[in-house]
């Protein structure tokens, strides 16, 4: 299994992690362990409360870590449900880690676990959530357009 998640699946506009978004967060995740990892450090325009990162971008960021659990085991889902648990506030200028994985995988109904941690180990935000694979058809459909686009996912097609 190796670490590298198709990085062709980054060539979009996608706000988590399209590389083409000019105010998009562009997380790279990584294979780590049995699921996938991103750092992410907090800017001044993620502002919610003031000194504190908003809580739909730190939700923001725990749906993009479960999505990508998905697609680094080459599985295109949507979420179908998110159940999210905030622990503690994250601040402005703080490195984060965010991790993401299968937790359970029954054919079309995939159960998948996120944890947002601070520099300290810290779990500060922790999410379970239910993604619906998308039907071969509709799969391949945006495969396809994946490729015409931005010329990814090629890697997707020869595994």
């Amino acid at each position: 299994m190796s670490s590298e998640v198709d990085p062709g699946l980054r060539a979009h506009y996608c706000f988590g992690c399209g590389r083409h978004n000019p105010f998009g967060m562009h997380l790279e995740f990584e294979r780590a362990g049995d699921g996938v990892v991103a750092s992410y450090t907090t800017r001044r325009e993620d502002q919610g409360f003031p000194g504190m990162l908003h809580g739909g971008l730190l939700a923001l960021l725990l749906d993009e870590a479960m999505g990508w659990a998905l697609y680094a085991d080459r599985i295109f889902a949507v979420t179908a449900r998110m159940e999210t648990r905030f622990r503690r506030p994250a601040t402005l200028d703080e490195a984060l880690t965010v991790r993401g994985r299968i937790t359970r995988n029954r054919g079309r109904r995939i159960e998948v676990a996120g944890e947002v941690i601070d520099a300290g180990g810290a779990c500060l935000v922790e999410a379970s959530g239910l993604f619906l694979r998308m039907r071969p058809d509709a799969e391949a459909s945006a495969l396809a357009r994946f490729q015409s686009e931005f010329g990814s996912g090629a890697a997707w097609r020869d595994a």
